[in-house]
Formats: C-alpha cells, sequence, structure tokens
C-alpha cells in the first residue's frame, strides 16, 4: 500500500474491500473541478469498501492511501458472503460503518466551523491513533488536499504548532513532539468521534 496510491476511483464497482494493519486509507470527495476534501480516514481498526456489504457495489467516493504500510485484501464475493451468514462478520461490521458514519458527519461540521489550524490537529491525532507512531510522512499537498483548503493555510497553521513546540514540521514529514498539547489545540470533534468508536468497537486486549 505505497503512498498515494489509489484503491478505487469514484463510481467504480468493488472487486475487493480492505483491511488496514500499518496503513492509512483515506476517503476523499472529489468534486467536477477536481478539488477534493476528506470525508473520513480508515486505519487498523476498520474496513475501506463498505458499499459492498451495504448493497451499493459502488461509492462516489476515492479512496487514497493516505499513510504507506500494509493491509489485507479481500475479494469482495468472499466477504458478502461472510456478511450474509448474519453472524459475528455482520455485527461488527454494521457497527463499524455506524461509527464511520459519526467520523464522517463530524468532519463536515468541523470543515465548516473550524479554524484549519484546528482541523489540522483533529486530522493529526486521529491518524497518529490508527498508526501507533509519532511520525507522519506527508506533503504539504496532500495534507491541503484532504482537509480541502489551500496549501498556504497548512504551511501557517503548521508553522504555529511548530513555534508553539507541538510538531516538528519539515518538508514531507510531521512528528509530534507534545501530543497533550496539540489535543488541547484541536476542536471537540476529535474526542467526539474517538469516543464513538471506543464505544461501538472496544478494543480487545490479548491475553
Amino acid at each position: 500500500m505505497p503512498l498515494g496510491h489509489v484503491l478505487y476511483e469514484s463510481g467504480d464497482k468493488l472487486q475487493h474491500v480492505y483491511f488496514p494493519t500499518n496503513s492509512i486509507v483515506s476517503l476523499l470527495y472529489v468534486m467536477e473541478d477536481g478539488a477534493s476534501a476528506e470525508i473520513a480516514i480508515v486505519g487498523n481498526e476498520g474496513i475501506v469498501g463498505i458499499s459492498l456489504f451495504m448493497g451499493g457495489e459502488t461509492t462516489p467516493s476515492r479512496a487514497i492511501v493516505q499513510s504507506a504500510g500494509q493491509a489485507f485484501r479481500v475479494p469482495s464475493q468472499v466477504l458478502k458472503t461472510e456478511f450474509r451468514r448474519a453472524g459475528p462478520m455482520q455485527h461488527v461490521l454494521l457497527r463499524y460503518t455506524q461509527a464511520l458514519i459519526t467520523q464522517m458527519s463530524q468532519t463536515a461540521v468541523c470543515n465548516r466551523h473550524h479554524s484549519v489550524e484546528q482541523q489540522l490537529c483533529r486530522w493529526l491525532l486521529m491518524s497518529l491513533d490508527r498508526l501507533g507512531s509519532a511520525e507522519l510522512s506527508m506533503t504539504q499537498k496532500l495534507i491541503a488536499d484532504m482537509l480541502g483548503v489551500r496549501r498556504e493555510g497548512v504551511t501557517e497553521s503548521a508553522g504555529k504548532l511548530q513555534k508553539l513546540g507541538l510538531i516538528e514540521y519539515s518538508r514531507g514529514r510531521i512528528v509530534v513532539l507534545d501530543r497533550a498539547g496539540v489535543e488541547k489545540h484541536a476542536c471537540e470533534c476529535y474526542q467526539v468521534v474517538k469516543k464513538e468508536y471506543e464505544r461501538l468497537l472496544p478494543r480487545v486486549e490479548a491475553s
């Protein structure tokens, strides 16, 4: 799953679903003029391709690898067969879908009402939760495309966070130095989504 790889485009019939392990996939809505904005991210907590088992087969969003890594890829028919058994797999996939809808809804609210700096903090925290690392490899352009803002806005916001000692920002690389500080600068949207994921998809620790 290399950085920037497109898993599917808007309108494509899904041949596979993906379960990221140490990668992150961004779901983007792309406008007719080429502008785009992220509507959700998926990491090791979820699945890419919910439209397959929800009955739609296709989706209006683009799925692109935001953070390089690996994932399990499962043929569409295999997943649909298992989903129709109405067992534990169906139960957890539906709970995940509810959590994903919450993330999409909160992202829309955040993009409308909060500053680029707050959006960047939310995005960084959500990415870190799915990577288990304090470092992200990401270009300014890709971040701007994800947030649906101008590149200059990302540069300015990242610069402010760096001056505060919260992150270390260089070309194509962000290291979060003070996670608690980033959380303080983020809007409430991050906690709303995080709590819903924890409620619907509690982590089971290995014994």
